[in-house]
């Protein structure tokens, strides 16, 4: 299946009524801003506006879930960021559609990107990185997630775990920017606390995309919940890519 928005809200519709996709069968929490959305699309059936789009509903899910993108589309970069970052930026609006949240997933996706591409993460990371530029360009990103892009995340002072878009992606890079393993980088972004497990699955994502799947220790992946689920997601995934 191609790229369908409204497929996607309709999955986490049945993620939150029927537990679908949930490791133990059921929706074990929702947050208000994606039970509102989620609540719309039901209503109107149309993901292109179920999220709310005010300030004050930028919260983190949208780039908790968004590894898919640039691992299915990570072909896109580097050569055409600008469709990489409009189904980046599309990706969020079903739940998460906040100037924050969009530009958190189009600079995050791209970071991602890049990494499974195998480019070196000080590049990655540095304020100048050419892609940066590339993006602001197609639409420049939201001032606070510019700045957290700049490498506010280097201030250890201003790191906290947190359900805000903002501070999650600064804290998720500041945990995997110094680490020397996956493992370091994850433990480090949720030993902050609060968002923990949030956190975390951003910071894992960038860890997994610059370490791979076989750098990660195996007394981590032994505990996984559902490895079927994930393989099967990973397959159909490669299959695509035969195609």
């Amino acid at each position: 299946m191609g790229w369908d928005l409204n497929d996607q809200a309709r999955r986490y519709v049945e993620w939150w009524k029927k537990g679908k996709y949930s490791v133990n069968g059921r929706c074990f929490d929702i947050g208000i801003t994606t039970r509102s959305a989620l609540s719309k699309f039901l209503a109107h059936e149309d993901a292109l506006i179920s999220g709310d789009t005010s300030e004050r509903a930028s919260g983190n899910g949208s780039i908790m879930r968004l590894a898919p993108v640039p691992i299915r589309h990570a072909d896109l970069y580097p050569n055409n960021i600008e469709e990489l970052s409009r189904l980046a930026d599309e990706s969020s609006l079903p739940t998460h559609a906040s100037e924050q949240c969009r530009s958190a997933c189009r600079y995050l996706a791209t970071v991602l990107a890049a990494l499974v591409r195998g480019e070196d993460r000080e590049a990655v990371l540095a304020p100048d990185w050419k892609p940066l530029k590339t993006l602001n360009d197609i639409k420049p990103l939201h001032p606070l997630i510019q700045k957290v892009a700049q490498g506010s995340y280097r201030d250890n002072s201003a790191i906290q775990g947190s359900g805000w878009v903002v501070k999650s992606l600064e804290a998720a890079l500041w945990a995997y920017h110094g680490a020397n393993d996956f493992e370091e980088a994850v433990l480090k972004a949720v030993n902050l606390g609060d968002d923990a497990d949030t956190t975390g699955a951003i910071c894992g994502q960038l860890a997994g995309a610059f370490w791979g799947e076989s750098r990660i220790p195996q007394s981590l992946r032994s505990g996984l919940a559902r490895m079927d689920m994930i393989e099967g997601a990973l397959a159909e995934i490669v299959g695509d890519d035969d195609q």
